[in-house]
């Protein structure tokens, strides 16, 4: 199984935002259901009847972007803290009670998000609703388990950035495009301040943030809406509404510059060059831009028909690999990604001069129509694979209800993209990729 807590190296970001990016799919797909508890949890459900298995999700709009300053980490923390002891079961016993069920479970912390799920069969999901209401707001914190789990993060700190020079270059490249943000502060948290973080810390911010007003449930698979209500009711229900939350984030200033950040090092086993802009978001942007920056992503790096792959992989054979990708589904904050590898032997600086040079030359001369065409015909067909799968769906709604969109911004995602023309496609790349918007991050071996 996928290790619980883990933080995404470069590539594996890249393949992610292109799946949720290509999956976003209509009504006819999911057709998910919705409904709210009295305590304000909502409620949403996507029946998938391929298999008599179920998927729970619990959402929590609270993650690494909402932590206090110099606190960096904590909600990480936190979700580290979810699997030890509640007022009903010991510490660890979670996990164990859902494998020893034939289920799996796991979680994930964002800069925007918390969530955790388990996936059983339909006969145990009223069981893993009972535990996942009961740490909602029952969980147990004492100061021997407090102590072990930070000793377990600063371990893992250690084995996925700070022994890895990919990973201690995406961080660097993080904190160089955010000037003020909190987007640039790493989800797992800075060594120093986690460290610093103390058991109060903790349960003030689970006190906070883990309530079912800040909270979206999300069941998908063999199971109605009739069966689902009353155990929502039963087990969530009864759990207390809190104080309302408010997202109040400190805001970017004017970029000015263009930032580049290197790292060379013996242990790289692929030199990279690595180009991110900031971008709207889909919950920033007040007109189609995000829409026409997907497909900007599509054309320039979305397979190996596209025009970074095309020209420095297959014409020009300088580079083994080029993509590119729009992560727009933030709630302050997208980015717009750009990662070229270079062959054996050939030199970085030689890549990175004809990939800004093919940059400056989309600017310039723009995307041709031909392009656009070929590009949402592919992302549109793409789509309807996601109806195969059990946790494509909760994984998607999940993410965009928890950055301040709706089940029906979702539902329109193929309509929007076929709406994107030429112009406006051409227009965002403008936008977008100037330098002083960029920070450029060259991964060397030594």
């Amino acid at each position: 199984m996928t290790p619980r807590r883990f933080l995404l190296p470069v590539l594996s970001l890249i393949i992610l935002c292109q799946f949720l990016t290509s999956n976003l799919l209509s009504s006819k797909i999911f057709q998910p259901k919705s409904f709210q508890l009295s305590n304000g949890l909502q409620v949403v459900l996507i029946t998938n009847r391929r298999a008599p298995v179920v998927s729970q999700m619990m959402w929590y709009k609270v993650g690494a972007a909402d932590e206090p300053p110099g606190k960096s980490g904590l909600a990480h923390f936190l979700e580290h803290l979810m699997f030890k002891g509640t007022q009903s079961i010991l510490p660890g016993d979670f996990s164990r009670i859902v494998s020893r069920n034939g289920g799996r479970d796991n979680a994930f912390t964002g800069q925007d998000y918390t969530a955790y799920f388990q996936e059983v069969s339909r006969s145990k999901l009223e069981l893993v609703m009972s535990l996942e209401a009961g740490r909602m707001r029952g969980l147990l914190l004492t100061d021997k388990e407090f102590r072990a789990e930070r000793d377990v993060i600063l371990e893992e700190r250690s084995s996925t950035t700070d022994n890895k020079p990919a990973s201690q270059l995406w961080e660097a490249a993080q904190a160089a495009l955010f000037f003020n943000h909190p987007y640039r502060n790493p989800i797992i948290g800075w060594k120093n301040e986690i460290k610093d973080i103390t058991i109060k810390d903790v349960r003030a911010f689970y006190n906070r943030y883990y309530i079912p007003n800040n909270a979206i449930l999300i069941i998908a698979g063999d199971v109605t809406i009739q069966e689902l209500k009353p155990l929502a009711e039963k087990y969530y229900g009864v759990i207390p509404r809190g104080p309302d939350i408010a997202r109040n984030r400190s805001k970017e200033p004017g970029i000015f510059a263009e930032r580049r950040v290197e790292i060379s090092d013996k242990r790289v086993g692929l030199p990279s060059i690595t180009i991110t802009f900031q971008a709207p978001s889909y919950a920033s942007a007040k007109d189609n831009r995000v829409y026409a920056l997907e497909v900007l992503a599509e054309i320039l790096g979305g397979g190996t028909t596209s025009y970074l792959y095309r020209d420095l992989v297959v014409q020009e054979k300088l580079a083994s690999s080029a993509t590119a990708w729009a992560n727009c589904d933030a709630l302050d904050y997208g980015t717009f990604g750009i990662f070229v590898a270079p062959h054996y032997g050939i030199s970085v600086s030689k890549v990175e001069s004809r990939l800004k040079k093919i940059i400056q030359d989309v600017i310039k001369f723009g995307i041709s129509e031909k392009r656009l065409v070929r590009a949402v015909n592919s992302m549109v067909a793409n789509s309807i694979y996601a109806r195969d799968s059990l946790n494509a769906g909760p994984n998607i709604i999940g993410k965009a209800l928890s950055t301040g969109l709706k089940i029906s911004d979702v539902e329109s995602w193929p309509d929007r993209i076929k709406a994107i023309t030429i112009d406006q496609v051409n227009k965002v790349a403008k936008e977008i990729l100037r330098p002083e918007n960029s920070v450029t991050a060259i991964l060397r071996r030594d």
